[in-house]
């Protein structure tokens, strides 16, 4: 009983132990209106085949049937909407919130699920982002003549630390593989039973270390073959960088880049391709490079590959100037709108080395007309914004396909709203 009751007052108490029987439909709990049904509803209308043909349980078969695709697809596409990205997270709200629970219908799961679910759903994503769009613009409803390239850092679960030389990793390595033979050796030598399984599962941490250190060497070869071919076509005899090439031991395919706030961490280079009338997504790479230049020229392929077109314009901010692509869309035909570097001079001067494709690249953006159509390119600013509003700024996923796969999610969920704004308009 709280402090400073008085006597004699008329109060309706909560009584905990009561015992009551209630008749109650899920269904009946939400509103009409509500974004669940709305996610529902969306997932109800995509094609799923490739998610259903992976399950198993069948009619006559032993085992529990297996949870629902549609099920998983719409709790995350709704938590994503809602700024969840944790397994664990949306695991507890399928318990106490309402609108998980509606969308459940029932169906118990755990977040071992989900967060399989999450990462392992990326390939069918991809391929429904294709599918999604390509209806649209064929039917002239999503307009991708001028496109947008952008890219966004994430940066990723691994740390600073983690990085090492190749030297370094060369000894970590070597002292892995003798902890796997030697705990090999344990596990086969060892007659009991339950201290086998003990050095079963140490020996499994062993060969994973060991398989990610392995990645990480392979990494760091890769990291230096790519700094001689960029000083070899740069005609340097000397590298810019005199730092050692490092990896990291905990997600090789993370890379150290300079962020969005002028510091440098583990991060990955999440590319963006948006239509610069209505700002839909139609494509979405990850790359380990830190430099957006010489990302455009395989942008449009995406983009070709997806949909069977080419855009007639490109809109670029300035770490996209690579001489190579501006020659690569010139020969097909696309016209670059992307602002020459600031330098002394005139940027539209012709410099020397310039091709017919620089000079009217230079010449393009000399004019008042070019820039007006390059600054179309900031509304394409607003999905990374909804993106970054939604909590995709640090992904806790290592690997570039499981990063794409949670990218994925959070551009099935902007593209979500930008159907609704269609539907209502």
């Amino acid at each position: 009983m709280s402090k400073g009751r008085l006597a004699g007052l008329r109060l309706v108490t909560a009584e905990r132990g009561q015992i009551e029987f209630q008749q109650v439909c899920l269904d009946d709990l939400l509103v009409a209106d509500h974004r669940a049904r709305q996610v529902w509803s969306y997932v109800e209308g995509l094609d799923l085949s490739a998610l259903y043909g992976s399950v198993r349980s069948t009619v006559g078969a032993s085992g529990r049937p297996a949870i629902d695709p549609a099920i998983l697809v719409s709790l995350w596409l709704y938590a994503t909407l809602e700024g969840i990205g944790s397994a664990r997270l949306l695991d507890r709200l399928c318990t106490t919130d309402m609108a998980y629970r509606w969308l459940l219908g029932g169906v118990r799961v755990n977040y071992h699920t989900l967060s399989d679910f999450r990462t392992e759903a990326g390939p069918v994503l991809d391929e429904l982002l294709s599918r999604s769009m390509a209806g649209l613009i064929a039917a002239g409803v999503v307009d991708a003549g001028t496109l947008a390239v952008d890219g966004m850092r994430l940066q990723a679960a691994s740390s600073s630390a983690s990085f090492r030389s190749g030297e370094r990793l060369e000894e970590l390595h070597g002292a892995a593989q003798a902890t796997v033979r030697r705990l090999r050796a344990e596990v086969d030598e060892d007659p009991g039973a339950a201290s086998r399984r003990v050095q079963a599962r140490r020996l499994a941490a062993a060969e994973e270390r060991a398989r990610r250190l392995e990645q990480a060497r392979h990494a760091h070869e890769s990291l230096e073959a790519h700094r001689g071919e960029q000083a070899q076509r740069q005609r340097k005899k000397q590298r810019r960088d005199h730092k050692p090439a490092r990896a990291s031991t905990s997600d090789p395919q993370a890379r150290i880049m300079k962020m969005g706030d002028g510091s440098f961490r583990p991060a990955y280079n999440v590319q963006f391709k948006t239509t610069a009338e209505g700002a839909h997504i139609i494509g979405v790479s990850v790359t380990d490079r830190g430099s957006d230049r010489g990302l455009l020229a395989p942008a449009l392929d995406e983009v070709e590959q997806r949909y069977g077109v080419v855009p007639q314009r490109v809109l670029a901010d300035g770490g996209f100037d690579s001489k190579a692509d501006i020659e690569a869309l010139h020969r097909a035909g696309v016209e670059l709108f992307c602002p020459p570097h600031k330098g002394r001079g005139d940027p539209a001067a012709p410099k020397r080395g310039d091709g017919p494709a620089i000079l009217a690249w230079r010449q393009r953006m000399a004019t008042p007309q070019a820039m007006a159509v390059y600054r179309r390119r900031f509304a394409t600013e607003r999905p990374h914004a909804d993106m970054r509003n939604r909590g995709l700024r640090r992904v806790l996923v290592r690997g570039t396909e499981k990063v794409k796969a949670v990218v994925l999610w959070y551009v099935h969920a902007y593209n979500f709203i930008q159907f609704r704004r269609l539907a209502l308009a």
